[in-house]
């Protein structure tokens, strides 16, 4: 079942545009027509099942029919992490979506190699990410920032366990109420970024384990290990 992310709100009756995209997708890729069924959701309104509409060529609508799947809350894990390469980046982002992260935070660290992110990729990245793997919902992505400035506002409820290799850290264990896992750049924090998070009261040093995991796989396992038993 094709299942597609949409802004709109979702209840039975009612029809709601295709974006082009979209539209491309259902009649080129999928090669779907009129009376098709999907799934909708807009990380609000639960999943419905709808029928494709085609009013004119390339152009697309759903006829939202019945609920499927009522809202349920993700876990609330963030993701902060240090901007690597794109495709790096880019897994990043996908795995972290599929694994139920609420929000992804990437920062500019001392040892950044990459000077910026393409903000609209990541976007589409996440929803096409949250499509195939059945979430209800789409992370927030936040503006990519330095790491202090990220900081600087954090939430005071809110853990930081921040992923420390070669370092005496106490093992990362599944969070119980809001928080936030930190994964560093290629080659680890530099001295200053270190010397930042030590001052922030609300960081926890942790590790993942006895091996220097690369940036990515660190994501990915530091999320496993925060939300398990159950991922999203």
């Amino acid at each position: 079942m094709i299942r597609l992310h949409v802004e709109a709100s979702l209840a039975a009756g009612q029809t709601i545009d295709a974006t082009a995209g979209q539209a491309h997708y259902l009649a080129t890729v999928m090669r779907r027509s009129a009376g098709d069924a999907v799934r909708l959701f807009n990380g609000r309104d639960g999943e419905w099942e709808a029928r494709i509409a085609m009013p004119g060529r390339g152009k697309a609508a759903f006829s939202v029919e019945t609920l499927v799947r009522p809202q349920a809350a993700d876990a609330d894990i963030w993701l902060m992490f240090a901007v690597l390469k794109r495709d790096t980046t880019d897994m990043v982002v996908q795995k972290a979506t599929e694994l139920g992260v609420s929000a992804l935070l990437p920062v500019f660290t001392e040892r950044t190699n990459a000077a910026r992110i393409n903000a609209d990729r990541l976007g589409a990245i996440a929803v096409e990410a949250a499509e195939q793997s059945e979430r209800l919902t789409v992370p927030v992505l936040h503006p990519a920032r330095p790491l202090h400035e990220a900081l600087a506002g954090w939430p005071a409820d809110r853990l930081l366990f921040a992923a420390m290799e070669r370092a005496e850290a106490v093992p990362l264990k599944p969070a119980h109420g809001p928080a936030a896992l930190l994964i560093g750049p290629e080659g680890g924090f530099g001295p200053r970024d270190s010397a930042l998070l030590e001052r922030c009261g609300f960081v926890r040093p942790a590790s993942l384990g006895p091996r220097i995991l690369r940036a990515e796989t660190a994501a990915i396992v530091g999320l496993a290990l925060l939300l398990a038993p159950g991922c999203g």
